[in-house]
């Protein structure tokens, strides 16, 4: 059969072209890739050989296999697990299949230097390969295939790829790179023996490098002078042991960390981890990873996440999201229990008590695992920008472990100097003034909108922290959540802020006689704005400020909220506000001594656009603002 001459994927090409030319300084990465390849190949025809013993019955141990070639320059890494057929070989290798890759791609800037250390940030798999190879040639026959079923495909990485049948004796892959001149060093055993047991020395499949047999002489042969030929032969290489089954006392740092780049395909080490076995009615082994950085498809809720699945060592599937709630879905690990049958599938998954009872467990380790994290500020910081607003989701979606996942939610607060949200909710409650007992909080468009809120006033004339919010799920969150250890969340906006025994007797007295005073002043107000506006009142949170909008005390729409589903057309009844007004403001005394009823009226219009201005960000007829502005300022 003649070969077929196709076309990369646009992206392939593009990426394939910065590979060739990479300056992406730890090279040996590609070798992590392709082994890790190999692993995933075995593991699957592992899972299908149970059910169907024939597709391994001509070569039943398992083994991955490098051997290089300092004659014809090339480095070959082998497996005897799944194997491709040529539609699939031309599909994973001629396009971009994973999410990763597309996002790496998505990412490059143009500058080359920058765009090699991304490299293995996205973990591109099969591609890494043109990084130290001027020329892939992989050899490949399905289990499931028969012999003149076999696979060549082959590619220089300039644009096109070819791909053909072959007459092929044994499955698996065999990947065989075409070293660059200047890669020379990834024929030297020294050197592929370091690398291998660097990153794959946890594989549970065994790694045999092809090296030079080392005889002892025999006796009275150690001075003679002919030299023998060498004897090469595979030894196995790395430990073969799978990490997750060894006493975590037994695994150093190094290990774990290479062990989750295995499994994530993370160029960076994990932030933390937590290894744990559990005997007893329910057994099962967990080792769970926090990255350091989001994967770019965080907030893409329908994305694949979860954890690889292991019964009895064996491994089952990716991503099985089953065990974790979908507000911790940037948690990377694996499960491996004795409690599930072999042959369980996703849909068994769902239904299965098990699989329940993992799930809670699971669920508890990771809270257990990042509240571990929270005690290094800095460390936490650093997860926090990453992961914290999908951590919000959190409260919501899981009101077994509300209180546990609330404790580590962080927050800016008006006793910060800046905007770094490192503020817990149990650092708030130790910082209560006394006769307070509630947690005060705002929500706005931005930080510097919640800290200048008009609403604060009162609140930290009285010394009274407030937490400062500003991201969209903030809304959310606060409308579904009404208290924390006892404590009752209020936001500072409420037509009722609930002070309690921090209400001044004084100020009330105060507010009651203002109103009593302003009776002509608020009917004015009244009249001028009439139905815009429910009603208008003397304010007693108001002190730098001249004016406030206030909805109803069951308000559970935001303005937030408001324009997200505005946003999605659906539509949204009127609000109308209470107008609140701070008659010692110059503002207020300059509109009050207006004797002109039109001119009072703008002044009127004035004020409570300013209100709504600062309550939402936004007006609806920004044009009729400035025109009143302009006419009062002209005059």
């Amino acid at each position: 059969m003649t070969a077929t001459v196709h076309g990369f994927q646009t992206q392939v090409t593009k990426l394939l072209d910065l590979l060739a030319n990479s300056l992406y300084s730890n090279k040996e990465v590609f070798l992590r890739e392709l082994i890790s390849n190999a692993s995933d190949a075995i593991d699957k025809l592992h899972f299908l050989s149970l059910t169907n013993q024939d597709l391994i019955k001509d070569d039943p141990n398992f083994k991955i296999r490098i051997r290089a070639d300092k004659e014809s320059q090339t480095l070959t890494i082998s497996d005897n697990g799944l194997g491709m057929t040529l539609d699939e070989a031309n599909s994973h290798l001629g396009t971009i299949a994973e999410s990763g890759t597309e996002a790496f791609m998505k990412e490059l800037t143009g500058d080359a230097a920058k765009d090699s250390q991304l490299i293995g940030q996205f973990g591109v798999g099969f591609y890494s390969a043109f990084i130290v190879a001027d020329k892939v040639t992989v050899l490949s026959r399905s289990a499931n295939a028969k012999e003149e079923e076999g696979v060549k495909w082959e590619s220089d990485g300039n644009g096109t790829f070819e791909s053909e049948n072959i007459v092929r004796k044994s499955r698996g892959t065999e990947v065989i790179l075409h070293l660059k001149d200047s890669e020379k060093d990834f024929l030297e055993t020294w050197t592929l023996r370091d690398a291998i047991t660097k990153y794959s020395d946890h594989i549970s499949t065994p790694v045999e490098l092809y090296e030079e047999k080392y005889e002892a002489p025999k006796e009275g042969e150690e001075n003679k002078d002919e030299k023998k030929e060498p004897k090469f032969e595979y030894v196995q290489v790395n430990d073969a042991r799978a990490l997750w089954t060894r006493p975590s006392k037994e695994v150093n740092d190094e290990e774990y960390k290479e062990f989750y780049k295995h499994i994530s395909h993370d160029y960076q080490e994990p932030l933390t981890w937590a290894h744990n076995k559990v005997e007893g009615d329910l057994e099962y082994t967990s080792l769970l990873y926090v990255p350091k950085t989001a994967p770019w498809d965080l907030f893409t809720r329908q994305q694949d996440h979860g954890l690889k699945l292991y019964v009895q060592r064996v491994f089952i599937m990716d991503k099985a999201e089953a065990f974790q709630p979908n507000y911790l879905r940037f948690i990377k690990g694996l499960v491996d229990t004795n409690s599930l049958p072999l042959n369980v599938s996703r849909e068994l998954l769902q239904d299965s008590a098990v699989t329940r009872k993992l799930k809670k467990a699971l669920t508890k380790r990771s809270l257990n695992m990042i509240e571990k994290l929270s005690k290094d500020k800095d460390a936490y910081q650093s997860f926090w920008a990453q992961f914290g607003n999908v951590l919000k989701e959190g409260p919501v979606e899981d009101y077994d472990n509300r209180e546990a996942v609330l404790k580590l939610l962080r927050y800016a607060s008006t006793k910060n100097d800046s905007n770094v949200q490192n503020v817990s909710l149990d650092d708030y409650i130790s910082r209560m003034v006394e006769g307070q007992d509630k947690i005060y909080y705002i929500t706005a468009e931005s930080y510097e909108a919640a800290l200048n809120s008009p609403y604060l006033e009162q609140l930290k004339k009285k010394g009274i922290e407030v937490l400062l919010m500003w991201e969209r799920i903030d809304e959310w969150l606060m409308g579904n959540v009404t208290e924390y250890a006892g404590k009752e969340f209020v936001c500072a906006n409420a037509s009722d802020l609930k002070l309690g025994k921090l209400a001044d007797e004084e100020e009330k007295k105060k507010q009651e006689t203002a109103s009593e005073e302003n009776k002509a002043l608020i009917a004015r107000f009244k009249s001028a704005l009439g139905d815009k506006v429910k009603d208008v009142i003397v304010s007693t949170r108001l002190i730098d400020s001249p004016s406030c909008v206030i909805a109803d005390g069951n308000r559970m729409m935001t303005m937030q909220m408001r324009r997200i589903l505005e946003a999605t057309g659906q539509p949204i009844p009127e609000e109308k506000f209470t107008l609140e007004i701070n008659p010692e403001h110059a503002l207020l005394k300059k509109a009050a001594s207006e004797t002109d009823n039109e001119r009072f009226n703008i002044w009127a219009e004035l004020i409570y656009e300013q209100a709504l201005l600062s309550d939402q960000g936004a007006l609806k007829d920004p044009s009729s603002f400035v025109k009143c502005m302009n006419k009062l300022l002209a005059e």
